[in-house]
């Protein structure tokens, strides 16, 4: 594997970078205390390229590669979870399942402007009484003609309000489990279909999640993606993708702990000395910086992976499993290296601790992972 980056590469790094330093740092802690979403903000990564990295340029995307994705994504979750949260979703679990799975009709009408961001969507596989066992869902399309009519709720919705497309899994076949799950590309403005309150989040609060709730809303068969019945394969193909997305997160926030509390370290003096002097400090730093390459690491060759189009659903569930513990590790280890100041909002860092959390949760948990990542040893893959 060459580990060196391409001069390509190298620049959509330096964009990112530049972008999140001039346009997601200023203002992200009012932000997270207000849970404000950052519209601005995401119209300009549209504008970017940002929100269609890896689909074709006939689409209006980028035309890159994952590990260029990876780069970007790094870069602006060091900045603001909340917006690269928002990014993984439109990249991963929308245009890359549009442009894996739907026709050329749904290519051309809503694949070609959510690269864009002149829309942007939202992915709905969870319900209340379902969450890991995806397969126990309860929203249930009927087909009625040329429509479906579909009544149900979805929950933990991330995009629910600010989105203007959802990308639905819900049962059109009952008592059959998952055989029965098929997917829809669903339009906000489609009657029948309301948002519910926005949730008061941990984390990630600058993210907008909520319920969705389907009240005999008509949806036309032509927006169903795939066949009746395809739909958890569809959801599981996306969700190993999206896996790739979350884990780069994760590191973002796990670099991000790693270069505050370097500098923290240099500057906050204790005894006569600055603290990064201490063995105890330099011990947590050194732990910080191992852990936050091997995470790195892990991300990029599944992205390699993807890119050569070579299984990797193992390599994506050790990447998300381990680098959102490097990032929960990190960034509480950054708080602790603060210490009382850490804990105080103005500082931002005790933020990184609060958005690293979701990252063992969504998106399969971290147990979730190590059932994969088991599952794919014991079956010799």
């Amino acid at each position: 594997m060459d580990f060196n980056l391409t001069e390509e590469q190298e620049l959509i790094q330096k964009t990112a970078r530049d972008f999140a330093m001039d346009h997601l740092r200023p203002g992200v802690i009012e932000r997270d205390e207000k849970a404000e979403f950052p519209k601005d903000q995401i119209k300009m990564m549209g504008e970017l390229g940002f929100l269609g990295m890896m689909i074709p340029e006939k689409y209006g995307g980028a035309g890159m590669d994952t590990i260029s994705y990876c780069l970007a994504m790094e870069e602006i979750a060091k900045a603001d979870a909340s917006a690269a949260v928002v990014m993984s979703v439109n990249n991963s679990l929308v245009c890359q399942l549009l442009y894996k799975y739907g026709n050329e009709d749904q290519k051309q009408k809503y694949l070609t402007k959510l690269t864009s961001g002149k829309l942007l969507g939202a992915f709905s596989l969870s319900e209340p009484q379902s969450g890991s066992d995806a397969s126990n869902m309860r929203t249930f399309a009927k087909r009625d003609g040329d429509n479906y009519i579909i009544n149900g709720t979805k929950n933990w919705v991330t995009n629910g309000i600010s989105s203007d497309i959802v990308i639905l899994m819900c049962m059109t076949v009952k008592n059959v489990g998952y055989k029965g799950i098929t997917t829809f590309v669903v339009e906000k403005s489609f009657d029948g279909l309301s948002t519910g309150k926005k949730e008061d989040k941990l984390g990630i609060r600058g993210s907008d999640t909520c319920e969705l709730y389907f009240d005999d809303c008509k949806v036309p068969v032509e927006n169903r993606i795939g066949e009746e019945g395809e739909g958890f394969k569809i959801a599981l193909g996306t969700l190993d993708g999206g896996r790739v997305g979350i884990a780069t997160q994760a590191l973002g926030i796990a670099a991000e702990s790693l270069e505050r509390s370097v500098e923290y370290a240099k500057e906050r003096k204790q005894f006569g000395k600055a603290i990064g002097q201490f063995g105890a400090i330099q011990t947590k730093l050194a732990q910080m910086a191992i852990h936050v390459d091997a995470a790195r690491l892990l991300i990029h060759r599944t992205a390699k992976l993807k890119d050569e189009e070579k299984p990797f659903v193992k390599e994506a569930a050790m990447a998300k499993n381990f680098a959102s513990k490097v990032a929960m590790d990190a960034s509480t280890q950054c708080v602790q290296i603060f210490g009382g100041t850490g804990y105080m909002t103005e500082t931002g860092v005790e933020r990184l601790m609060r958005d690293a959390k979701i990252t063992q949760i969504y998106e399969g948990t971290s147990e979730i992972q190590e059932m994969i990542i088991a599952r794919a040893l014991l079956e010799g893959k």
